[in-house]
């Protein structure tokens, strides 16, 4: 693709994510590829080059990343260390930044000086944007993994805590996602055939099948392969759902699976819901939007709703593009430090 000046990059541990922009500064390309680090990093190599290669070689690149969390690294700082030294191979061909949240972008040589801001920081270049856009309110970027829960206002990120320890402890950083979350971890049991059942303790479903049966998974969210390798068709997700409680798809449980997906669909937007209770209740005052982002964000929907909060879908505020709005806020952290470093692009 021709024109583009400036690349935003949120580095994960699951998938790469990419946002282009040209010189008159608009978003024109989303783009996103599933990436296993915990397998190697050849594989967030690959990722990294596949990519970069549809764009001109003169492209600066802003990256901010969660890949140092992948168990591939030893620790979170040599996951810092590790990627950014990965990022110079594959994009040290034009002039290349790291986000390091409220420090800023600094070079890919002082990666190990600024880890501890360089790490996990991608929800912090999202609050900011919408900071400095939007008068208050709370995001809620809920991903195919984890979802962020964010404060923010007056011109500022008023999150209470900026290490995955800290926000993990203030509810900020809730471990479950529309997609990839094992369906064990959603709950201890669940009602099926007049019973009570207890979910085994097995990975074999994921979320991804649960909103599918439910009927909510957004078209392309799932890239990952299913918990069993299978297809990704209904029949299949409920086969997978049925077997966390002991029991086979027939014509008969087909039905049971699907009111099984939506018991467990609501006990997932019950624990967020617990969270953002927590986060408002530190709040001086109640909020004044929930902005929900992220492939998940029908759920921060649903939640505004019944909480009677304005809610504000990030496809509307990242682009006027309609072809490219739905991309943007399912990317938002590539989009948003993208934006953040348009002072460092020569454009």
């Amino acid at each position: 693709m021709k024109n583009i000046v400036r690349l935003g990059w949120d580095v994960g541990g699951a998938h790469v994510k990419l946002a282009a922009f040209g010189a008159d500064g608009r978003l024109k390309a989303v783009r996103i590829a599933a990436c296993p680090v915990w397998k190697g990093a050849d594989h967030l190599a690959g990722a990294v080059r596949e990519l970069r290669s549809e764009f001109g070689p003169d492209a600066t690149s802003a990256v901010t990343m969660t890949a140092e969390v992948a168990d591939l690294w030893p620790d979170r700082h040599a996951g810092v260390v590790g990627t950014a030294a990965l990022l110079m191979r594959e994009l040290g061909g034009a002039p290349l930044a790291l986000f390091a949240g409220p420090e800023g972008f600094v070079a890919p040589e002082q990666a190990a000086a600024h880890a501890d801001t360089i790490g996990s920081a991608n929800w912090y270049a999202t609050a900011a944007v919408l900071a400095h856009l939007l008068p208050d309110g709370i995001l809620m970027d809920i991903g195919s993994t984890t979802a962020d829960l964010i404060p923010f206002g007056s011109g500022r990120v008023a999150a209470r805590g900026f290490t995955d320890a800290e926000r993990l402890a203030n509810n900020e950083l809730i471990y479950t996602g529309a997609v990839r979350t094992p369906v064990m971890a959603l709950a201890a049991e669940a009602p099926f055939g007049g019973r009570w059942l207890p979910l085994m303790a097995e990975h074999y479903a994921t979320t991804a099948d649960v909103h599918r049966l439910a009927g909510d998974l957004p078209e392309g969210a799932d890239l990952h392969p299913s918990a069993d390798g299978g297809p990704k068709t209904e029949e299949a997700s409920a086969r997978r759902l049925l077997r966390m409680v002991g029991h086979d798809l027939t014509p008969a449980t087909l039905p049971k699976a699907k009111a099984l997906a939506r018991h467990l669909a609501e006990a997932q937007t019950a624990r967020l819901g617990r969270a953002l209770d927590c986060v408002v209740s530190g709040l001086e005052t109640e909020p004044g939007m929930i902005v929900g982002a992220g492939v998940g964000r029908f759920i921060a929907a649903r939640l505004a709703e019944r909480r009677s909060l304005a809610y504000l879908d990030l496809a509307d505020v990242l682009t006027d593009d309609p072809a490219l709005a739905g991309q943007a806020a399912d990317c938002a952290p590539a989009v948003a430090v993208g934006l953040l470093a348009a002072a460092l692009s020569p454009a």
